[in-house]
């Protein structure tokens, strides 16, 4: 009884912290200046609690059950701001490219503070490959202007760029038209691109097999990036519902326009924010990734090989088990069940 309640309590927390939570202060932010103004209307001045308990009370269920309706809608909002749904073509090919872009300009940059840090050392000459990759980059003009404000950089600040373009997928044909996208599909390539085990493919069996432990960080971290998005999404909803207020007869146009700019202003900073919190769940993927393959190869009769390579290609006829439909060429899977796998 205690893990199962152990179990509840743990996903009642990821839904109050990374739903209900930011619908409420979406929520709280649309009665105390947006509902004034529409409190008069036809249908609104009739529902609306006459008491000061009774809008409270408003609020707090409003909370629960738009909380619980975006949580349930979770993955086509994700769909929406990773890029996948509702972009047209020309927008998704246009978004790509600019990403494509932006992670060859970051390794770009990193590779010329690097050789013009080893360039004067002065150890030794640069091989000659990389004085023709020095050369390269000190002809392109813009990454000599990124150059000259990233030397004036600290070494905490340039680890920066790392992790920017750590946000990246290693794979360019992974990439995404959106930031939010490509920082989550840098960690939903990481088990096929290691081990050539498609997390997405697997991810109920490696969930339903990995430590509990580890399993709780990927809730924990993923509310964090939940609750950026809801509020991005209802800063949306508030914009939109202020805007149909200003048409009202009874609207408080200041107290509405000043609502509208800084709800606008603030949804560059939760988009960016959302970004950043995908950096925890990364780690807990990848540490589901890296922990979980042991288990999930023993709750399917098969054991770990002793060699790297051949592990990789015991997951891909794994994956592909599971994504297609039965073929001969699985029936390699058999030298891997059992006791002392053969490869």
């Amino acid at each position: 009884m205690g893990e199962i309640a152990k179990g509840v309590l743990g996903g009642a927390w990821t839904l109050l912290a990374g739903w209900i939570l930011p619908t409420a202060l979406n929520l709280g932010i649309f009665f105390f200046a947006i509902a004034p103004s529409l409190r008069r209307a036809g249908p609104i001045a009739e529902l609306w609690p006459a008491t000061t308990a009774g809008t409270m009370l408003l609020l707090l269920a409003g909370s629960l059950l738009l909380g619980l309706v975006l949580s349930a809608l979770q993955n086509p909002l994700y769909r929406i701001l990773e890029g996948y749904l509702l972009w047209p073509a020309a927008a998704y090919t246009h978004g790509c490219g600019r990403n494509r872009r932006a992670k060859a300009d970051l390794q770009d940059r990193l590779m010329f503070l690097r050789l013009e840090r080893r360039q004067q050392a002065g150890r030794s000459p640069l091989p000659v490959a990389a004085a023709a990759d020095l050369l390269r980059l000190q002809a392109n003009r813009r990454i000599s202007r990124a150059a000259r404000k990233d030397r004036r950089r600290t070494d905490t600040q340039r680890a920066l760029l790392g992790e920017k373009l750590a946000r990246f997928p290693i794979a360019d044909s992974q990439i995404t038209p959106t930031r939010l996208g490509n920082a989550i599909r840098r960690f939903e390539e990481y088990g096929h691109n290691r081990y050539r085990l498609d997390s997405q493919v697997l991810w109920n069996e490696l969930t339903g097999t990995a430590p509990e432990q580890v399993r709780r960080q990927v809730d924990l971290a993923r509310a964090g990036a939940d609750f950026f998005v809801a509020l991005l999404v209802g800063h949306v909803a508030l914009i939109v519902s202020a805007a149909v207020a200003l048409a009202s007869a009874h609207a408080h146009k200041p107290a509405l326009l000043t609502t509208i700019a800084v709800v606008v202003g603030l949804i560059p900073l939760w988009y960016r924010s959302a970004v950043t919190a995908t950096d925890e769940w990364a780690a807990a993927v990848q540490a589901l990734v890296n922990l979980g393959r042991k288990p999930l190869a023993e709750a399917f009769g098969l054991r770990l090989p002793p060699t790297l390579d051949a592990e990789r290609t015991m997951w891909a006829l794994v994956t592909r088990l599971a994504r297609r439909p039965y073929h001969e060429r699985t029936a390699e899977l058999d030298p891997y069940r059992g006791t002392s796998p053969q490869p």
